[in-house]
């Protein structure tokens, strides 16, 4: 039996038949543990695919697979290889490839038209963002909910301030590839968050790297999360069309967002079918940063010299970088950080899961996944810790959010060990390369 998905391909042979009913699936969902109203990854999806196909409109009751988060623990958990999330992910898409797709989840999607809209109004922008009454006309109008954790708008992107400084966008000739590293910065980085950016640099650059910032969008995987694979597909064509070129060249492509590694890394290939030449070599050329920096430990050639950071630092490693199977290498990081002394949260999910955290009828879930988590970081606030760890930057948002504690990339924690050394006693100002 085959089963047709958002875009009218087979299902892989993965998606049911492989599934032995251990309920594995079951006990480490985090959506299912809150609430009753997901029946679990099981049966939305191995056992649900059974039924869809070309007649899906005809009467399936599918509408409980759209409170799956997509945050991919199943997946890992599953004894048979079973890609869970990812089935039940297609499945939303041939749900609104149907019967379309809300406006919400539309523009909460499309994070590159936000930035174009947001950024020349960031001060208006950021007003209505901080403003309860007009987040509650958004909760009423557009299904945001008042709540969901959302960054405030930079006035100039890290590409301008990345141009401003004359940062290179190609490979220069002459250039050795191996020392070279193209920079992801993703959506995140570029609208909200640009300071991660520049520690990013920093930290690269003081290895010894050489740093390139390739023309390129949003990831896609916002689309993807909402169904929206035909935007999705466009995204991710015109991203491979610009890093292959230099992954073919040897440059390895870094990012600091563990969502936007993922999608380059696999699900253009797993969830989206652009498995060619060009996506290829772009996920067997990317590196999330830290996976690259602990690599480089491993071979002798980071740079240590480290100032002292003597305070606790709750981490929490989000799914996304589950997923990748690289273990946890910001903990192998901080470990070389003199007085640094990390400890994992030990919490399976933040909850936002993205845009899961956003919408209106979502969010409370969002919030009771991520409850424990939340009393953890603030358990270390009360005990002295200032700030959290955290890779994803929706989860970062999400904790910080639900918390009060502010929460930062680890990059932007090794980046302040390295000022510190430079600066042991602040006779300097600790100013960012870029």
């Amino acid at each position: 039996m085959s089963f047709v998905d958002a875009g009218s391909r087979e299902f892989p042979p993965f998606s049911t038949d492989a599934c032995i009913k251990c309920t594995v699936c079951q006990t480490v969902c985090p959506v299912a543990r809150v609430t009753d109203a997901f029946p679990g990854p099981k049966y939305v999806g191995p056992q649900a695919q059974r039924f869809r196909g070309p007649t899906l409109a005809l009467g399936v009751p599918d509408h409980t697979v759209d409170l799956c988060s997509g945050c991919g623990i199943c997946t890992r958990a599953c004894p048979a290889g079973v890609l869970i999330a990812e089935t039940n992910n297609r499945a939303r898409a041939a749900i609104v490839r149907r019967r379309g797709a809300s406006l919400r989840n539309r523009i909460i999607s499309d994070t590159d038209l936000i930035a174009r809209l947001g950024v020349p109004l960031a001060p208006l922008a950021n007003f209505g963002l901080r403003n309860p009454l007009l987040r509650w006309l958004g909760e009423k109008l557009l299904g945001v909910h008042r709540r969901g954790p959302l960054a405030t708008f930079v006035s100039r992107t890290f590409t301008t301030r990345w141009r401003r400084r004359g940062g290179l966008a190609t490979l220069p000739a002459g250039a050795d590839p191996a020392r070279t590293v193209a920079y992801f910065h993703g959506c995140a980085v570029n609208t909200f968050e640009p300071g991660v950016g520049e520690d990013a640099v920093a930290v690269l650059e003081r290895n010894g790297f050489t740093v390139l910032v390739p023309p390129q969008e949003c990831c896609g995987l916002p689309f993807i999360s909402n169904g929206l694979y035909d935007q999705a597909r466009r995204k991710a064509q015109r991203n491979l069309a610009s890093l292959a070129v230099l992954a073919r060249a040897g440059v390895r492509i870094v990012g600091t967002s563990t969502s936007c590694t993922h999608a380059l890394k696999a699900e253009y290939r797993e969830m989206l079918d652009l498995d060619d030449a060009d996506a290829r070599a772009v996920a067997d050329a990317t590196w999330d940063i830290c996976e690259l920096l602990a690599d480089l430990h491993d071979r002798g050639a980071l740079d240590t010299t480290f100032g002292p950071m003597p305070e606790a630092l709750p981490y929490h490693p989000p799914c996304q970088l589950r997923s990748h199977g690289i273990g946890t290498p910001a903990m192998e990081l901080f470990a070389l950080v003199p007085g640094l002394k990390a400890v994992d949260a030990d919490h399976d999910c933040c909850g936002a899961a993205g845009t899961y955290g956003l919408k209106a009828e979502r969010w409370q879930i969002a919030h009771d996944v991520g409850a424990p988590l939340f009393a953890t970081v603030r358990a270390a606030a009360a005990a002295g810790a200032r700030q959290a760890a955290c890779d994803s930057e929706t989860c970062r948002w999400q904790i910080e959010q639900s918390s009060g504690v502010r929460t930062r990339h680890p990059i932007e924690i090794l980046a302040e060990a390295y000022r510190r050394a430079d600066a042991p006693h602040g006779d300097e100002p600790w100013r960012r390369i870029v």
